[in-house]
């Protein structure tokens, strides 16, 4: 398999907070803030995403290292943007850094790393 996925690829995505998105909603906090484990969904979301058109036929990325730091709370109905940049490809090893903002600013920052696979393969191994 010969993939050519430029490095610098930057990608964004936005979402409105839910009550589904809230702290207390995920068992993660008692305060109805946007919860750890939504903003990293979205920023792994947003890595996923960014190669999605340079991937051929039946091949998708599976996620397998994620370091996030979540830097400051945000409140329910606010914006977020995530943020990925691939920083480079080792074979099929793709390592993102990721950033996620609010109206107010950066709220998140890390690195994710995904590994490009063949799905079938992939699912029948498990």
């Amino acid at each position: 398999m010969d993939l050519k996925i430029p490095a610098g690829i930057k990608f964004l995505k936005e979402k409105k907070v839910t009550e589904n998105d809230l702290a207390t909603a995920f068992g993660s906090g008692d305060v109805p803030v946007f919860a750890t484990p939504a903003m990293i969904a979205l920023l792994e979301q947003t890595a996923k995403e960014s190669v999605l058109e340079f991937l051929p036929e039946g091949f998708t990325t599976v996620g397998t290292e994620i370091n996030i730091k979540h830097l400051k709370a945000s409140s329910p109905a606010s914006i977020i943007t995530a943020e990925s940049y691939l920083r480079s490809m080792q074979g099929v090893k793709l390592i993102f850094e990721l950033h996620a903002w609010d109206q107010k600013g950066l709220i998140g920052i890390g690195t994710h790393t995904r590994v490009i696979v063949n799905e079938k393969e992939f699912l029948d191994k498990l």
